[in-house]
């Protein structure tokens, strides 16, 4: 490798460390003051950078947000498809998947809060439903996978299915960023367990004891 490859790819990775320190920095400024009353001077000051850097990587704090969940919500669809594609029968799949989404709670409360929050109000939530229907899919076929295990009860629509899974979820989240439901971390497994009981309780033959 020259001496001008390694430059240009120590360049790169300056570049793409920039950017996400952009996009976290922005996380934080959504989830403390709002997307709306947030500024992009906001988001720069925050990041620690010049305001007109920002505009280097961003058209626009619109397109930030957008970034925010684009790249969070395939590294999410990501680990669905990861669990989609285990060994493990479709039972354990879906409370993995269930594990996976309460979890992001815990380990990135901010994300969370402008994922729900933010992104859910957002205008271009509709130039992103493809995106999210993609998740919902992932569900219906551990679903269909399921049933056609015997796991689950055959005579269910499994689309109809995955939306309750997920409104389910999107819910106890919900009630976590509004400030409705406690959130400490005994509080989290108690959801886990308790959406996993009634989820695959309804799903299955017979009552799931976890």
């Amino acid at each position: 490798m020259t001496d001008r490859s390694i430059a240009a790819r120590d360049r790169q990775a300056g570049a793409e460390e920039k950017r996400r320190q952009i996009l976290d920095a922005a996380v934080r400024v959504f989830a403390r003051r709002g997307f709306h009353t947030s500024r992009v001077g906001d988001i720069a000051e925050e990041a620690g950078v010049a305001h007109g850097l920002l505009y280097h990587y961003f058209a626009s704090k619109d397109e930030v947000l957008q970034t925010v969940f684009r790249e969070n919500w395939s590294e999410l669809l990501h680990r669905f498809e990861q669990v989609e594609a285990s060994e493990e029968p479709a039972d354990e799949k879906l409370r993995g998947i269930v594990k996976i989404l309460l979890r992001t709670w815990r380990n990135d409360p901010d994300l969370v809060t402008v994922m729900v929050r933010e992104v859910g109000r957002s205008a271009q939530l509709a130039t992103q439903v493809e995106v999210i229907g993609q998740g919902f899919a992932v569900i219906e076929r551990v679903i269909r996978e399921g049933q056609a295990e015997g796991v689950f009860r055959p005579g269910l629509d499994p689309q109809l299915a995955s939306w309750v899974v997920y409104g389910g979820l999107e819910e106890i989240l919900t009630g976590w960023v509004m400030g409705r439901l406690p959130d400490g971390d005994e509080e989290v497994a108690r959801a886990e367990r308790t959406i996993v009981d009634v989820v695959l309780g309804g799903l299955g033959e017979t009552t799931v004891v976890v």
